[in-house]
């Protein structure tokens, strides 16, 4: 049986394919709620590079790592957030056909 690639031994690292579903499906959390410019896409992503227009600026929320030690820590393992990230990611990309390849891959 093949195990998909987020429940391997994972890094504590959080790679980002930068296919930009994370910033442009907005209406499906609360959370981001103020993030929204009106169609469900962050009102700082930009739609033609795929990139945050304030990346070293974002908010707390888009910042895995960061999001992770000052709300998450305590409750699961890093390797467990990162996992669950990666899921939700290869789950996003899935439904919306996606490629997830990883030369597209870069640190977050």
């Amino acid at each position: 049986m093949l195990v998909p690639s987020y429940e391997r031994k994972i890094s504590a690292a959080f790679f980002c394919t930068k296919c930009g579903l994370c910033c442009k499906n907005l209406n499906k959390a609360i959370a981001y709620a103020h993030l929204d410019r009106g169609d469900g896409t962050c009102v700082n992503f930009d739609s033609t590079s795929h990139n945050c227009k304030i990346y070293e600026t974002r908010p707390l929320i888009c910042r895995v790592d960061d999001f992770y030690e000052q709300n998450l820590s305590a409750h699961m393992s890093k390797s467990e957030y990162i996992a669950a990230n990666l899921k939700a990611c290869v789950d996003a990309q899935h439904a919306h056909k996606v490629n997830n390849s990883p030369t597209h891959r870069e640190r977050v």
